[in-house]
């Protein structure tokens, strides 16, 4: 409590200061505190928001989700389709004034190879990743893998920035030690105040591209001074502060404030993401009772979609909708194939399904955080669930960053590790299963849960093969009845994630790919 007001006071300060400031900055108030600066270490979505403001990407989304060219100029690719050439950009620097080359190009893809589900995906295809000069680097493959540029522009999982050489030099498990990019803004490290207030200057040595901003892509043409991130857990002081003119944008609305935002004169509340988020809850593969896929069906069955929904997404149905599909209602490869006997909420069979998985009544670690409001009440449906089919839960609350530090953490539960927890993925990565961050079962060199089952590995390699969407549609079902039978995640619905801003003071805003674009807006 004692450290709540005390942000509370520091964020209040902040604000009273703001008008004071100069007119042309921008103030955001964004969904998550920023701990995790590494692009190529975590996969939250604040980490993803500033990795796209300080460092650029080889390609980025458009708004139709099609991967165009960013930090490259042109490319080629051979007729056989296994090498592809690639040319930079003339005249794009780190923040630091140094020129941005193919040496760092291709030591910030090999790092973010060691981590990234589609990094890694593309690793395994990959014969040679080389700089020929300063400007061209080539990617020769050991067979033809079609989403090569798709993974270029991955706005999904481990972000592939390109930063200094010197800095991809850093162990892919260890943090960079500065934060040196060369995107649209430079972070401003000395006034960065953690939990209260981020500071992003327009970096002047930029050069976008000359096609209008389209989602990720196009030109990141930054048209204010600096940019204020102010940092409110509490869903009432954020929306009180837009009311105020306090900020500029919620980049995430809580969903319990939207009803009242929609009728306040200058606020508009919009969607801006042509996909649907969507809600998971991880077991951890490695230890019991998951490592029995009895136990994780048994999750499944304590799940009513619609309970989680109200809980964290408000009782307005137009937000949100039940989908039990892994790879999005509403997307190509939509498909609920394989989830019909665990679809049906039955708490019984789940018990019953937790003693055959020889559950006897040890105390489980569920891991959550109230910083994300979401989050924490889906926390406690997910708590209440497990109590309600005879599992002792021990639930531990921390903030977001702990908490993200901790899922990475593969020691068993009693010493430090972790049983459970729920977290949220964009619909852009999770519409396809090669970009699908939560999808993939490679064992111990996957995603924090680390299912583990190589027919679902052949099953993602196939789809990345296959030469027909045709083909592709029949791979995905297979796909997800296998991640069902295998239970690698459960899906708890999805939902609409509005975005709030003053339209009364800003203008420009770029409709994105699930992920809020921060430059094209001006003051007025």
């Amino acid at each position: 409590m004692m450290r709540r007001n005390l942000a509370a006071m520091m964020i209040g300060s902040v604000l009273a200061a703001g008008p004071a400031a100069a007119d042309n900055v921008l103030r955001v108030t964004p969904h998550a505190n920023l701990q995790v600066v590494d692009p190529h270490t975590n996969t939250a979505t604040i980490t993803t928001m500033h990795a796209h403001l300080i460092y650029d990407t080889l390609f980025a989304y458009d708004e139709k989700i099609e991967p165009k060219p960013q930090m490259v100029e042109r490319y080629t690719v051979s007729p056989d389709k296994l090498t592809y050439d690639f040319v930079l950009r003339p005249g794009q620097k780190f923040h630091d004034g140094q020129p941005v080359t193919s040496t760092d190009v291709v030591a910030s893809l090999k790092r973010w190879m060691v981590r990234d589900i589609m990094g890694q995906k593309l690793a395994q295809f990959t014969e040679v990743l080389s700089a020929v000069d300063d400007q061209h680097f080539q990617l020769k493959l050991k067979e033809p893998f079609p989403f090569v540029e798709f993974g270029l522009a991955s706005s999904s999982g481990m972000v592939p920035a390109i930063m200094r050489a010197k800095d991809a030099a850093t162990d892919p498990f260890q943090q960079v030690a500065e934060i040196v990019g060369s995107g649209p803004f430079r972070f401003v490290r000395a006034e960065w105040v953690p939990g209260v207030k981020l500071v992003y200057e327009k970096n002047p040595d930029y050069v976008p591209r000359a096609e209008p901003p389209d989602g990720l892509s196009g030109g990141k043409v930054v048209k204010v001074d600096r940019m204020e991130w102010i940092v409110m857990p509490d869903p009432i002081t954020k929306a009180t502060a837009l009311q105020k003119g306090e900020i500029d944008m919620i980049d995430q609305l809580p969903f319990d404030q939207a009803p009242l935002l929609e009728k306040m004169p200058g606020v508009t509340v919009k969607r801006v993401s042509p996909l649907d988020n969507t809600g998971i809850i991880r077991p951890n593969h490695l230890f019991p009772p998951f490592d029995n896929p009895k136990a994780r069906q048994a999750l499944a069955l304590m799940v009513d979609q619609k309970e989680y929904m109200h809980a964290a997404y408000g009782d307005d149905p137009e937000w949100w909708r039940e989908c039990w599909s892994h790879f999005i209602c509403g997307s190509a490869n939509e498909t609920e194939a394989g989830t019909e006997r665990l679809r049906k909420r039955d708490l019984g069979r789940a018990k019953q399904l937790m003693a055959e998985a020889g559950y006897k009544g040890e105390t489980l670690v569920l891991i959550t955080t109230r910083e994300i409001a979401t989050i924490g009440a889906l926390g406690d449906v997910t708590a209440a669930n497990l109590q309600a089919i005879g599992v002792k839960v021990d639930m531990r609350e921390s903030d977001w960053g702990t908490m993200l530090a901790r899922r990475a953490k593969k020691e068993p539960p009693a010493q430090g590790g972790w049983n459970i927890f729920i977290t949220t993925s964009g619909g852009v990565g999770s519409a396809n299963p090669v970009l699908h961050t939560w999808i993939g079962a490679a064992c111990d060199k996957g995603m924090f849960g680390w299912p583990c089952d190589p027919e679902i590995e052949k099953l993602r390699d196939a789809f990345g093969m296959a030469s027909s969407e045709e083909e592709r549609k029949k791979i995905a079902k297979d796909l997800e009845a296998r991640a069902m039978e295998q239970v690698v995640f459960i899906p708890f619905g999805q939902w609409e994630q509005p975005l709030a801003y003053r339209a009364d003071k800003i203008d420009g805003i770029v409709p994105n790919t699930g992920l809020t674009v921060l430059w094209g807006i001006t003051k007025k």
